[in-house]
């Protein structure tokens, strides 16, 4: 299928031009930036996000990406502030109002909102001389780039460079408080990404679950504790408790000849692998992969391990892994 139709065309110009947009923007931040990330730094309450229209819809995702990323955040919808919602906003809060134009009338009660109670006020806004611009104690400018319609008159270039400054200053807070990737899992428990972002202890098996016997246990008792404990493997432990070995249906096999009168030390594949509990369960399921098995005892990692857990393939495949 050829890609030279005039759609596509369309769609590599309306795309040319918002990238023009960015590039812009991305040479005009300056030094108010920093100070608009010095000031949400400050914040001790929520920052609250607003905006009406496209506006409004592009500060819900600001406030998402902020509450995502370590900053407390919520939007609060300017028409609904002026009817009640106001009383979502403490002096401890920080406000970043969205307006390209920075005249919508929607934004004016919650304007005068931080202005009477000294809440520190952030605007996003192509026109530091409109009303909004006015008011701010902090203002952080679009330029004033060609929208992609080709008329002028339907919000792209602007709100995607409103959105850019979004995630700019989202990425800049996260790197300054070092957030990282096991936070972000805490703010993600569902989902794909926050499987991926699991860890084992999130997902193993522990305490009376675990399959376990000492060396010395004759395989009578060990075929009970497989039976028991359902994963279809025991872990084999020396009087020190360290996890010396593991018993696989593959071992059993191996040994059926005269296999009760064995001890599991007789019948188990020595220095089994194993993984820490602090290990992605992504990890987990790479090693199962490359050794082609299907659980892993889960250890704390020192010279003579103790089991702690047990990671089952299946427990992986659960939570959308593998």
């Amino acid at each position: 299928m050829t890609t030279d139709t005039p759609f596509v065309d369309t769609g590599r110009r309306v795309i040319a031009i918002e990238m023009q947009a960015l590039s812009q923007l991305h040479d005009a931040l300056d030094d108010n930036f920093a100070r608009a990330v010095d000031q949400l730094l400050k914040t001790t309450g929520r920052v609250i996000v607003t905006g009406i229209g496209k506006s409004g819809h592009i500060a819900h995702k600001i406030a998402a990406t902020l509450a995502s990323t370590g900053t407390p955040a919520q939007f609060v919808h300017p028409a609904e502030a002026s009817h009640g919602d106001l009383g979502m906003v403490t002096s401890h809060d920080a406000v970043i109002a969205i307006s390209n134009s920075g005249e919508a009338p929607e934004l004016a009660d919650l304007i005068a909102y931080t202005r009477r109670f000294d809440i520190p006020l952030i605007g996003i806004t192509s026109r530091p001389e409109s009303a909004l611009g006015k008011q701010c104690d902090i203002i952080v400018t679009l330029p004033r780039a060609e929208e992609a319609c080709g008329t002028g008159i339907v919000p792209t270039s602007s709100t995607t460079m409103t959105l850019a400054v979004g995630d700019a200053l989202a990425v800049a807070l996260m790197e300054h408080r070092a957030f990282t990737a096991e936070d972000f899992r805490g703010f993600h428990p569902g989902g794909k990404l926050g499987a991926q972002l699991s860890r084992v202890a999130d997902l193993m098996h522990s305490g009376d679950a675990l399959p376990l016997v000492t060396e010395d246990t004759g395989m009578g008792d060990a075929l009970i504790e497989i039976s028991q404990k359902s994963f279809g493997v025991v872990g084999v432990t020396d009087t020190s408790g360290a996890l010396v070995g593991i018993i696989t249906d593959g071992d059993l096999r191996r040994h059926l000849d005269g296999l009760m009168s064995l001890t599991a030390r007789d019948v188990m594949t020595a220095a089994p692998t194993t993984i820490g509990p602090d290990a992605l369960a992504e990890q987990a399921v790479g090693v199962m992969n490359t050794r082609k098995i299907t659980c892993l005892f889960v250890t704390d990692q020192k010279a003579a391990p103790t089991p702690l857990g047990l990671l089952h393939i299946h427990d992986c495949l659960r939570v959308g892994l593998g």
